[in-house]
């Protein structure tokens, strides 16, 4: 059907009556003003990355990826202006020009700006002070449901753009955006590979603590973690180095990852060839750590997936779980791994990523609103054959990790359920529910995703 659109990694199909590509905020209003010609829910779409159906719609999709134009840099007040529709990837190539950069860079550069700036996302490594790309959001324009013209800036109201950097499009279509900026820094990673069942409390608080950012990537038992250094100036093979990282996000991961997939139909031959291609990667990750790591740009960090083939795409789910908790769950979800390959002959087959996260009040809905995490992602490069296994797979991960105090993201932690937001985010999730119902009492914007997820009247 011309209508049907499928996102990133295949697994959400949407097939609206009204697909729209607004390329002006008249005619956003003109949309959201005639429900007869675009019926509800309306639901706005940047790239369609979103790994839970948060975006879709069966009446109207307004994709704004036409509006995509980089209105002002202010280098003096280190900020940036955009239409929603720009991406990461394309602000950052502005400021690149002029030696400045994100505060975050984050891995999918494809993420639009507008949907970086009302939704969940995440980013350890340049998180020195806050891991999401919300909470650096300065200022922001939306149309309201009824189509009226709304703004909203930490000068003029900056208790509506707490909610509004949590409204997940629920309260409008978000047009513009302005972020804080800073100049282009260096890094340096480096890599410190552990066995999971000797690191201890008192080891894994002092690796966070001496941090600026850190990633864990475990693969099989054995924890590597991905430290952060400033540094003030770039090497010779900086340029190589990214390249090389780059290629290995982008394609050559996830792609022997669905290859063994794709041919190892036997599960224990499966599961022996997944170990090998870790332990090759724990090779590569020790050599790094011998060698002392890699230095890039910060922007280098982040990747273009537009030209990625669908063999080297991947999946994954977010929980974020209390720092103190993150070892002991850790090792718990090892052990609910190897139960459920027993019972399924399923493994995922990417390592597993762990972001540390800072305390941020900065949005409503923010998930380290009361502590710092560190949390747990399973990723998985999924064939066809094996998308129901990997759906139940998440399914009980979040039991998993509804059992032990998870908070989940609203678009990246699939078949979450009212009872799960309801106990990660407490009363913010009523309050969240009531501005909501305030904001469109109509239902204008609001979607089969999250009408069953708000609290009850």
């Amino acid at each position: 059907m011309g209508n049907q659109i499928v996102n990133y990694d295949g697994s959400i199909t949407a097939t609206p009556q009204q697909l729209v590509y607004p390329e002006s905020v008249e005619e956003i209003q003109a949309i959201l003003r005639d429900p007869a010609a675009y019926p509800s829910p309306v639901r706005a779409v940047g790239n369609y990355h979103s790994l839970t159906p948060c975006a879709s719609s069966a009446g109207t999709m307004v994709n704004m990826t036409r509006m995509n134009k980089i209105l002002a840099i202010d280098a003096a007040h280190l900020t940036v202006t955009a239409q929603a529709g720009a991406q990461i990837l394309d602000a950052s190539h502005a400021l690149r020009a002029q030696g400045l950069q994100m505060m975050l860079n984050i891995e999918i550069g494809n993420m639009t700006l507008g949907s970086a700036a009302c939704c969940h996302s995440k980013d350890a490594l340049d998180g020195i002070h806050f891991g999401q790309v919300c909470s650096y959001v300065t200022a922001m324009k939306w149309v309201t449901p009824s189509g009226e013209l709304a703004e909203a800036s930490e000068a003029d109201n900056p208790d509506l753009l707490r909610l509004m950097r949590s409204s997940n499009g629920l309260c409008g279509i978000v047009y513009e955006v302005t972020l804080q900026i800073k100049p282009i820094e260096v890094l340096h990673f480096t890599y410190l590979p552990r066995s999971v069942d000797d690191l201890t409390q008192a080891e894994v608080d002092n690796i966070l603590d001496s941090s600026e950012g850190l990633i864990c990537w475990t693969l099989g038992r054995t924890v590597v973690f991905q430290q952060r250094i400033h540094i003030e100036h770039p090497g010779i093979l900086d340029s190589l180095e990214a390249a090389a990282r780059r290629e290995l996000w982008n394609f050559e991961g996830a792609h022997v990852g669905q290859f063994i997939d794709r041919f190892a139909t036997d599960p224990a031959l499966r599961d022996a060839l997944q170990q090998g291609n870790f332990d090759v990667e724990n090779l590569l990750y020790s050599t790094l750590h011998l060698l002392g790591g890699i230095t890039l740009l910060a922007p280098d960090k982040t990747i273009d997936y537009h030209n990625t083939p669908p063999s080297a795409r991947y999946a994954f789910t977010f929980w974020a779980f209390p720092r103190a908790q993150w070892l002991t769950n850790l090792r718990a979800y090892l052990d609910f791994a190897d139960q459920f390959f027993s019972s399924t002959g399923f493994r995922c087959n990417l390592p597993l990523g762990s972001y540390h996260i800072r305390t941020d009040t900065n949005s409503l809905l923010s998930y380290t609103y009361d502590e710092e995490i560190v949390s747990i992602d399973p990723i998985n490069a999924t064939i066809a054959a094996d998308l129901p296994v990997w759906q139940k797979f998440l399914e009980q991960f979040n039991d998993f990790a509804f059992q032990r105090n998870g908070v989940p993201l609203l678009n990246q932690s699939p078949f979450v359920e009212q009872k799960h937001v309801q106990a990660a985010y407490g009363q913010r999730w009523s309050e969240f529910t009531a501005a909501v119902r305030r904001a469109d009492p109509g239902g204008r914007m609001l979607n089969p995703f999250f009408a069953p997820l708000l609290a009850s009247s």
